[in-house]
């Protein structure tokens, strides 16, 4: 099978995903599952699903907007919009959300549907990239998300529809911090090369195509720092938010 192209809207392999950030999927996976209830969990944007078996023993639906990604997993997989769920009234006692709220542009309507399908126990843990450490702090880089927060934001977002909700962050090793922090340099130099933020203007479809094109340039070649990567070079802490990989909600107490 050939492999499959790097594209900037969800992982779907390590290969094709780029490992260190397919693992850093995987590991939110990990370190969000002590955090859920028993029974049947709502992996929501779930992707191709690659890391629901880490929730296990507990019975899980994936819900994604694209039957492509749902295909052939081995479990109950529903397609459907995050903002308008399919399911009944306090159907739920856990929400999982990984890397997913990004990219609604109204992620508070995907907030009141988890509420309106959580048992009145429930809780749900919603995990997305730090805007103040992903791309721009004061720019949207990746053309797939449509809203990006960091930990005060992502509270208040939450505080809106849930009683209790605990902010915590994903940190990557130091290895791993190594292969960030040179995409960070590189993603630097191109955006030196557009100083007046031309990019603004050009039409999301094409931005979409341009950046996938950049991430295949830049990560198609082979690196044994990326393959050595694995989930646990990530660790979930309280401390130092503004310098998170990824910021993760905790939320308990569904507002109806």
């Amino acid at each position: 099978m050939p492999p499959m192209k790097v594209t900037g809207e969800r992982v779907a392999s390590p290969e094709a995903g780029f490992n260190p950030t397919w693992q850093r999927h995987v590991a939110a996976y990990k370190l969000g599952e002590p955090y859920l209830g028993d029974g049947r969990v709502l992996d929501l944007g779930c992707g191709v699903g690659h890391s629901f078996h880490l929730l296990a023993p507990r019975e899980t639906v994936g819900v994604d907007i694209d039957a492509g990604a749902l295909a052939g997993q081995d479990r109950e997989t529903v397609v459907a919009d995050m903002r308008e769920l399919p399911f009944a009234d306090r159907a739920f006692p856990s929400a999982l959300s990984v890397q997913s709220l990004e990219h609604v542009p109204d992620p508070d309507r995907v907030l009141a549907e988890v509420c309106r399908v959580l048992t009145d126990d429930g809780v749900a843990v919603f995990v997305t990239p730090n805007r103040l450490t992903l791309g721009r702090p004061d720019e949207i880089i990746d053309p797939y998300h449509y809203v990006e927060f960091d930990s005060d934001e992502l509270r208040a977002l939450c505080e809106r529809r849930f009683e209790r909700v605990e902010i915590l962050g994903i940190f990557g090793s130091e290895r791993y911090m190594e292969i960030f922090d040179s995409e960070r340099a590189t993603l630097d130099r191109l955006l030196r090369l557009d100083p007046l933020r031309l990019r603004r203007l050009v039409p999301l479809r094409a931005k979409r195509r341009l950046y996938d094109i950049m991430l295949n340039r830049h990560r198609g070649d082979d690196d044994p720092r990326a393959a050595a990567i694995d989930a646990d070079d990530f660790e979930l802490r309280g401390d130092d938010l503004a310098d998170a990989l990824d910021v993760c909600a905790v939320c308990r107490g569904p507002r109806r």
